[in-house]
C-alpha cells in the first residue's frame, strides 16, 4: 500500500488540467482561487479568477476596494461571506504584514476565511510546506481507498485523515503537487458517481474497489429537510428600457446587492399587475428553498421620485446583482 503516493504523482504528471492559478507565481492568486474553488466548479471559476485579478491586481488593490466593485466583481459565484472575508483578509495584510501572505499554514490559519483545507492549500503550493489538504474530493478518495466510514463533514474526522496523510507528503518531493494530486484524482476519476476505476493511480491498493463497494463511500450523513419560503417579486421598467432593483434586505449575506422589489418596496401600490405571475425562480440556499414568482409589468406613467433603497437600472446592470436577480432578468428581457 506504501507505493500509492508514487503512481499518484506519476499520474498527475500527465492528467493534471491546465488552470489560470496552477503554476502562478504570485501567492496572491493562488489564494484567490483556493477561496472562489470552496464549493463552486473548476469551470464556474476560470472567468471570474481573471476578471477578479484584473480588477483588483494584489493584495492593497483588494484591501481597498468598494463594496459595489467588490460586490460586483463576484456576483454569480455566491457564498458572498468569502469575497467579504477575502477583502478582510487582505485588510489585516496590510496593517500587519506588509501586504504579504505568511508562509506557513498555522499563520495563514489565523486569517479571516482561510480554515484548514484553504491554509495546507496555500502553503504546500505555494511556500512547500507538507501539510496535507482534506476537501471533498480528497475524503472520497480515501474514504473509497481505506474503507473508511467516517463523516467528512465533521472537523474532527477531516484531522484524522489529514493525519493518516501527513507522513506521505513529508516525502514527496513537491508537496503542493501532492496535494493537487489528491485533489485532481477526486474531481477527475474518483467522481461522486460512476468513478473511473479502471484509470485510477490507485487502483492496486483502493480496498473499496476490490470489494465493488466503491458507490458505498464515503458514507453521507442525511440532511436535514430544508425549510421553504416564498416571496412576489416585481419586474418593472420604465418607458425608457431601465428595470427597477431594491437595495436587498434581510440576510446579511446579500446586504450590498440589488434585487427585484417587492410589492412593500415599491412606492406606487395601485399600479397595474397581472394576475397570475409571468415566471417562478425556484433557489436552494445553505439553509433554506426559496421560491420568486415574479409578476411583471411596464410604467407608462412618469417614474416617481424613488426612496434610497430603490433605483432604475440600465442593462447590463453596474449594480451587484444578487444570484437570482441575475438568472431571473434573461427570462425577461429576452422576451421584452
Amino acid at each position: 500500500m506504501a507505493d500509492w503516493p508514487q503512481h499518484l504523482l506519476a499520474w498527475y504528471q500527465t492528467a493534471r488540467r491546465e488552470m489560470p492559478w496552477r503554476g502562478h507565481p504570485d501567492a496572491y492568486a493562488v489564494w484567490v482561487s483556493e477561496i472562489m474553488l470552496q464549493q463552486t466548479q473548476v469551470n464556474t471559476v476560470r472567468p471570474y479568477f481573471e476578471r477578479f485579478l484584473q480588477t483588483f491586481p494584489n493584495i492593497r488593490t483588494l484591501a481597498a476596494a468598494p463594496d459595489d466593485l467588490l460586490l460586483k466583481a463576484w456576483e454569480g459565484l455566491g457564498y458572498y461571506t468569502r469575497v467579504r472575508n477575502l477583502r478582510k483578509a487582505a485588510q489585516v495584510l496590510v496593517q500587519t504584514n506588509g501586504a504579504q501572505l505568511p508562509t506557513t499554514a498555522q499563520a495563514l490559519k489565523a486569517l479571516p476565511g482561510i480554515g484548514p483545507y484553504t491554509a495546507a492549500a496555500i502553503a504546500s503550493i505555494c511556500f512547500n510546506e507538507p501539510e496535507p489538504v482534506v476537501d471533498g474530493n480528497v475524503a472520497r478518495v480515501f474514504a473509497r481507498h481505506n474503507l473508511l466510514t467516517d463523516d467528512f463533514t465533521k472537523e474532527p474526522n477531516r484531522r484524522t485523515l489529514a493525519d493518516w496523510l501527513r507522513p506521505f507528503i513529508c516525502k514527496a518531493p513537491i508537496p503542493g503537487d501532492f496535494n493537487q494530486a489528491m485533489m485532481e484524482l477526486g474531481a477527475l476519476v474518483c467522481t461522486p458517481k460512476n468513478p473511473q476505476c479502471e484509470g485510477c493511480p490507485l487502483r492496486a491498493t483502493c480496498q473499496a474497489e476490490k470489494a465493488g463497494t466503491q458507490k458505498d463511500y464515503p458514507i453521507i450523513p442525511a440532511r436535514k429537510a430544508l425549510p421553504e419560503r416564498e416571496r412576489d417579486v416585481l419586474f418593472i421598467q420604465n418607458n425608457e428600457g431601465q428595470i427597477l432593483l431594491a437595495r436587498h434586505t434581510g440576510e446579511r449575506l446579500l446586504d450590498g446587492f440589488w434585487e427585484l422589489p417587492t410589492r412593500e418596496d415599491f412606492p406606487l401600490p395601485h399600479i397595474p399587475l397581472k394576475k397570475k405571475p409571468c415566471y417562478t425562480h425556484h433557489q436552494t440556499f445553505t439553509h433554506f428553498r426559496q421560491t420568486l414568482r415574479i409578476y411583471t409589468t411596464r410604467l407608462t406613467q412618469n417614474a416617481p421620485t424613488l426612496p434610497e433603497n430603490l433605483l432604475w437600472s440600465p442593462i447590463p446592470s453596474p449594480h451587484p446583482l444578487t444570484t437570482a436577480t441575475k438568472k431571473i432578468l434573461p427570462h425577461f428581457l429576452k422576451n421584452d
